[in-house]
């Protein structure tokens, strides 16, 4: 529980450090996985693709008396949304520091770099400059965000994911995943 309702903070720190442990458990298990067929192995190791998600949203929205179709709770989600994948990514290229990049991610850098300035742009609200899009991203919303530094906190996270996966590449193609619901 990051949320303590009767003081009204968010425990970002926190928050951020699930992430990077989570991450970092997700990566390990890659290596214990059982898989129902070669192929999905053989994929499974070539891109090392992680599940990172969140779940009971919904319960921190009621509990800090957001409605789902808000501004502000739209907001929250955007926000808590890209710090996940942001830290998550950041510390997939620190895990690549010391152990190398996923064995794909050499003939897709250039591919993955792009995508992660273009989320990194879309974390800093930025409406134009995304590359080879043909539809702009919905960009973050950091005037409705209810949680003070939430959003500086997921920029900062893609700024590092970015710097460093230039620097080392990322240990993980692919880091979060977050599930429709109603279908699983």
């Amino acid at each position: 529980q990051y949320y303590n309702a009767e003081t009204r903070v968010f425990d970002i720190k926190a928050y951020e450090h699930t992430i990077r442990l989570w991450t970092l458990v997700l990566e390990i298990s890659v290596l214990m996985a059982q898989f129902p067929s070669k192929e999905i192995a053989e994929l499974s190791y070539e891109f090392r693709t992680l599940g990172l998600g969140y779940a009971n949203i919904g319960g921190l929205l009621m509990t800090m008396g957001l409605s789902y179709d808000s501004e502000e709770g739209r907001a929250l989600c955007g926000a808590l949304t890209a710090l996940m994948t942001g830290m998550s990514y950041k510390t997939s290229a620190e895990i690549a520091a010391e152990v190398g990049a996923f064995p794909g991610y050499k003939k897709n850098a250039a591919h993955m770099l792009r995508v992660i300035r273009n989320h990194t742009r879309a974390a800093k609200g930025e409406t134009q400059g995304y590359e080879g899009l043909a539809v702009n991203p919905v960009p973050l919303d950091s005037a409705n965000c209810p949680i003070p530094n939430l959003v500086d906190h997921a920029v900062a996270s893609w700024d590092q994911a970015l710097a460093l996966g230039m620097e080392h590449g990322y240990r993980n193609a692919q880091t979060t995943v977050i599930a429709p619901t109603g279908t699983i």
